[in-house]
C-alpha cells in the first residue's frame, strides 16, 4: 500500500512538472487564428483584411486574463477582420517576436493592408483590454473601398467598366458600415460596391427602392438589376453577390484533423509544441515589462459661465457638444454610472479624432455648479434639477441644438456616443431651434448705437 501511494505521488510530481497547454493559449477549436511567422506572412501580411495579433506567452498572468475578451473580440468580428495570435515563449517563435519588437506581454498590434502588398501597417493597440475596446479599433481600421455615390456622380460611377458588376447599397446612414466595407474587400478587384443615401431621390426612384437598407446587384453585361431580400449578414450577402462574381480567395484556414497531424501539414499554422526539457514555470521566467495603456484623456471643463459662453453661447459660436453633469451632494467625489459612462465615451470620441487629424467640434464637460448649468438647462426644456447626466448639442450661429437620447434606457457607451456625433458632423437628424434668450448678445445693443453714430 505504502509502495502504491508513493508511487502516486511520484506520478503526480512528474504531471505537474510537464508543461501546461503545450499549444499555447489557443487550441484549434478557438476563434482565435494561431500564427507562427509563415502563417504571419501568408494569411496577415498579405491580406486585405485588417487583422489584430496578439503577441503573447503561455505563462503570463496578463495574457490569460485577456484570453476570454480576446476570444470574445474574435467572434465579434469573424467575417469583419482577422484576430490571431503568436506564442512567443515558443523558441521557433522567438526571432520573429524580436523582429516586431516585442519587449512586453501580452503586446497586442493592429495590422492594416497598404498600398504595397505584403508590406502593412503595423501600430501597437493601446486602448482597453476588453472585447469591445478592441472591437472598436479594428472596426475603425477595416479598410474602405466603397465608393460614396450621388445623384450627380451615379451615372458617371455606372458607366466605369460598363460590363463589370457593381453592387449599391442604399442606405438612411451617412456613415459606411464594417459590413459593406467587408463585403467590398471580399470582392475587391471583380465587384465595385458604391454606398448610395436615400436623400439622393433620382438614385432611389431609378432602382425602384422603397426600403432602406436595400443591396441592389447589377451584374453587368447588361443584366438587369437584382434587389437583396435576405438577412443583413455577411454570409447570405456574399452568397448573394457571388451569383456575378467569385470572392477573394481569403479564407481563414480550416482547423486540422487529429488522425491528419502525422501524415498531412498543418492548414492552420500554430506554435510548435514547446521542448519537453524545459520544465520552466512562472516563478522562474525573466520579469518582463508589461505595457499599460494609455487612456483617452479628459474633455476640457468650463467651469464658469464666463467661459461656458464665450465658447458656446456667442452669437458668432459654432457647434459645442455639452455634457451637463449631475449635482453632488459631496464635492470632489468620483463621478459614477451613466455620467462616467458618458464623459470616457465623448474623452474617447475626442481622443479618436485628434490622432486622425480630423477636425471635430469641441466636446465640454459642465459642472452642475457652473452658474449659467442651471439657466442654459431651463432655457433649453429640460429639468433644472441635475440628477443625471445630460448631453446636448448646439449651434448659436445657426441657431439650432439637439439632445442626446433622454429616455432612462439610454445607453452612453462609445459606439451610441459616436454615432450620435457622427449623425451632426453628417448633418443627420432633426434639429431644435434654440430658444430665444439662450444665446449671450448683451454687448450688441453698445456696438450698434457706436456705428450708428458714426
Amino acid at each position: 500500500m505504502l509502495q502504491s501511494t508513493s508511487a502516486l505521488l511520484l506520478a503526480a510530481s512528474l504531471l505537474a512538472a510537464l508543461p501546461v497547454n503545450a499549444d499555447g493559449l489557443y487550441t484549434n477549436k478557438s476563434p482565435v487564428l494561431q500564427v507562427d511567422q509563415k502563417g504571419y506572412n501568408k494569411l496577415i501580411a498579405n491580406s486585405n483584411y485588417s487583422s489584430i495579433v496578439e503577441f503573447y506567452a503561455p505563462w503570463c498572468g496578463h495574457c490569460q486574463n485577456l484570453k476570454p475578451a480576446y476570444e470574445k473580440a474574435a467572434k465579434n468580428l469573424d467575417g469583419l477582420a482577422k484576430v490571431a495570435a503568436v506564442n512567443c515563449d515558443d523558441e521557433a517563435n522567438k526571432p520573429f517576436c524580436g523582429q516586431m519588437g516585442i519587449q512586453g506581454f501580452p503586446t497586442l498590434k493592429i495590422v492594416t493592408p497598404s498600398k504595397k502588398p505584403g508590406k502593412p501597417r503595423v501600430e501597437d493597440y493601446q486602448g482597453p483590454r476588453t472585447a469591445k475596446g478592441i472591437v472598436d479599433a479594428v472596426v475603425d481600421k477595416i479598410p474602405n473601398h466603397v465608393k460614396r455615390a450621388t445623384d450627380k456622380n451615379l451615372d458617371e460611377w455606372l458607366a466605369e467598366d460598363e460590363g463589370s458588376p457593381k453592387a449599391i447599397l442604399f442606405t438612411e446612414k451617412g456613415t459606411t458600415s464594417a459590413l459593406i466595407r467587408s463585403l467590398a474587400i471580399e470582392f475587391l478587384g471583380s465587384i465595385k460596391v458604391a454606398q448610395i443615401r436615400n436623400k439622393e431621390t433620382d438614385a432611389v426612384e431609378k432602382f425602384g427602392i422603397t426600403d432602406f437598407p436595400s443591396l441592389v446587384l447589377l451584374p453587368g453585361n447588361g443584366q438587369d438589376s437584382i434587389i437583396y431580400h435576405g438577412e443583413l449578414k455577411k454570409g447570405p450577402m456574399v452568397e448573394f453577390l457571388s451569383q456575378a462574381a467569385s470572392p477573394n480567395p481569403d479564407p481563414a484556414p480550416a482547423p486540422t484533423k487529429a488522425k491528419d497531424k502525422a501524415s498531412k501539414p498543418s492548414e492552420r499554422p500554430k506554435p510548435s509544441e514547446p521542448i519537453a526539457s524545459e520544465e520552466t514555470t512562472e516563478e522562474s521566467k525573466p520579469s518582463i515589462p508589461i505595457k499599460v495603456p494609455t487612456s483617452a484623456p479628459a474633455i476640457d471643463t468650463l467651469a464658469t459661465a464666463e467661459a461656458l459662453e464665450a465658447a458656446c453661447l456667442a452669437p458668432k459660436s459654432g457647434t459645442c457638444v455639452l455634457a451637463f453633469l449631475p449635482q453632488s451632494d459631496e464635492p470632489d467625489v468620483e463621478l459614477t454610472g451613466r455620467a462616467k459612462d458618458a464623459l470616457e465615451s465623448l474623452a474617447e470620441v475626442a481622443h479618436k479624432h485628434a490622432q486622425r487629424k480630423t477636425k471635430l467640434f469641441p466636446l465640454y464637460s459642465i459642472p452642475a455648479d457652473n452658474t449659467a448649468s442651471k439657466a442654459l438647462r431651463a432655457g433649453l426644456g429640460l429639468s433644472e434639477v441635475a440628477e443625471t447626466v445630460e448631453i446636448v448639442a448646439l449651434n448659436a450661429r445657426r441657431r439650432w441644438w439637439r439632445q442626446y437620447d433622454p429616455s432612462e434606457s439610454a445607453d452612453y457607451g462609445v459606439v451610441r456616443v459616436e454615432a450620435w456625433i457622427d449623425a451632426i458632423r453628417l448633418g443627420e437628424g432633426s434639429r431644435n431651434k434654440l430658444p430665444e434668450g439662450v444665446i449671450v448678445t448683451k454687448d450688441e445693443p453698445e456696438k450698434r448705437v457706436d456705428h450708428d453714430e458714426l
